[in-house]
């Protein structure tokens, strides 16, 4: 894509994922310093996509770290792809000095946000937000103080930050993102600071998954419910298959039973009876 849209202005992103791969090369020893040097020079004086793809064609993974391409190139729409909006950005700085900021909400993260903080904090909050461009780069400057970045789950992270007795959560790095979503470079500086990454949903969101989750127990609840009505007999049809009425059959079948009671009953009492009949016999004739 980028040989078919040469012309196309290239951004600091860019130039920066460019450089990151040459320091890759350099440190694999696929380029030595001088070569470096050179190509480091030459992205960092690129303007165009057509200046800066050259400059890594020769080395493993370019295709991993082709430049992205802005909202203004035509893009599937839908999802993550409504909130690469292009532009400048509504805010591209913020400090605290014994103080703190934050941005939040409905706001445009620009090509490029610089965070400082002197003995304060900072909080960027990215989950309702839209962005300048596919990937942005937040570089934060913390010295005793500290910097806490809130991004929605399927952005890509990438945390390149130096600490000094301070330090970068590393937590979210590498991570994969969805398919079309944004991807936060985090680079600067902390010095007895830190910077932070979350991944959180927002309230908002949160509320919806819990009533899905809801909406599809009752569903599944009342599913159960109609599965046992349907298997459960029929009360008011008692026939057979051979034709008779089960309940007549069991009522014959106490009748049955109480019958041999009683005829058991009346064959015991015949037999008690001829015996008082012998005893009176016997009794009488020895008389």
């Amino acid at each position: 894509m980028t040989d078919e849209l040469p012309g196309l202005r290239a951004s600091d992103a860019d130039r920066e994922r460019v450089a990151e791969q040459l320091r890759d090369a350099l440190a694999e020893g696929r380029l030595d310093m001088e070569e470096f040097e050179e190509r480091l020079e030459a992205t960092y004086r690129a303007r165009t996509y057509g200046e800066l793809a050259p400059i890594t064609r020769d080395l493993p993974g370019a295709d991993a770290v082709a430049p992205v391409f802005p909202a203004g190139v035509p893009a599937e729409r839908g999802g993550w792809g409504e909130r690469i909006v292009g532009g400048e950005g509504s805010s591209s700085w913020g400090v605290a000095v014994l103080s703190g900021f934050e941005r939040k909400g409905r706001w445009t993260v620009p090509r490029r946000f610089t965070a400082f903080t002197f003995m304060g904090g900072g909080d960027l909050d990215l989950r309702e937000a839209n962005f300048a461009e596919r990937e942005v780069v937040v570089h934060c400057v913390a010295v005793m103080g500290g910097v806490n970045i809130l991004v929605p789950p399927g952005v890509e992270v990438v945390v390149r930050g130096v600490g000094v007795m301070g330090g970068f959560d590393h937590r979210e790095d590498g991570v994969p993102g969805d398919p079309g979503a944004p991807r936060v470079v985090v680079t600067g500086f902390a010095f007895w600071g830190g910077v932070g990454v979350e991944r959180k949903l927002t309230k908002a969101e949160r509320l919806r998954l819990k009533e899905e989750r809801r909406r599809l127990k009752l569903e599944r609840k009342a599913a159960r419910k109609e599965l046992q009505g349907s298997a459960r007999p029929d009360l008011d049809d008692h026939d057979g298959e051979d034709g008779f009425d089960e309940s007549d059959d069991r009522d014959g079948s106490r009748r049955g039973s109480l019958t041999e009671r009683q005829e058991r009953r009346e064959r015991h009492a015949e037999r008690r009876e001829a015996r008082r009949e012998d005893r009176g016999r016997r009794w009488h004739g020895g008389h």
